[in-house]
């Protein structure tokens, strides 16, 4: 018989939040059948909740007893399972830390898969060699938009710190998508800029 599990995880999806979202993972011998929001009454009942309530035009209105997983994180397994995911560090066959590294070939190359250790020590002689080089701000960091939120750390975080150990890096200035899609939304949505004086429409 398969043996059966359920993990709560985190499936937030921002830049500098932590284990948002949370959702229940059902595993069958090992494999993910199913995400699901995390019920909150499952262990709890609903008055010691405490959920929030709003009463508004003759209607109430009470916070869900579940979490509420966007798509994104409802069909997280097609991606565990995808067969375009990279399960194993690459590098393309003529290329070597130590020798030929033929740039001419990007693009064209076959790749050949390589072990962690052997993908962790090529990363760690490369920032030595390029910060010995060139200085430590030619190494160019992405450290903020979003990115997935896991447990442990907000994502963008271990990079950052570790290229500060290292002397510095070059941060990359991404355009503001957040704030793009909430401008031109707004618009859409209330019928006014967000920033034109007044946040609200004047009519109900």
């Amino acid at each position: 018989m398969p043996e059966n599990k359920t993990f709560i995880k985190g499936f937030g999806l921002c830049s500098f939040g932590h284990g948002g979202n949370p959702g229940m993972v059902d595993v069958a011998d090992g494999k993910i059948i199913r995400i699901r929001p995390l019920h909150y009454n499952a262990s709890y009942k609903a008055e010691e909740l405490k959920s929030w309530v709003i009463n508004a035009r003759g209607k109430t209105f009470k916070g869900p007893l579940k979490s509420l997983l966007p798509p994104f994180s409802l069909t997280y397994k097609n991606r565990v399972y995808s067969s375009n995911r990279i399960l194993y560090p690459l590098k393309r066959i003529d290329w070597s830390a130590d020798g030929a590294r033929n740039p001419q070939n990007r693009g064209k190359s076959k790749f050949v898969r390589i072990s962690w250790d052997e993908a962790i020590a090529t990363i760690v002689s490369e920032l030595k060699r390029i910060n010995k080089q060139y200085g430590p701000y030619a190494v160019l960091c992405q450290a903020d938009g979003h990115g997935e939120t896991k447990i442990v750390h907000g994502p963008h975080g271990c990079n950052i710190r570790l290229l500060e150990l290292l002397g510095g890096y070059t941060l990359q200035t991404r355009n503001p998508d957040s704030w793009e899609g909430w401008y031109c939304g707004a618009k859409h949505a209330w019928g006014v800029e967000p920033w034109a004086g007044r946040m609200w429409p004047q009519n109900n």
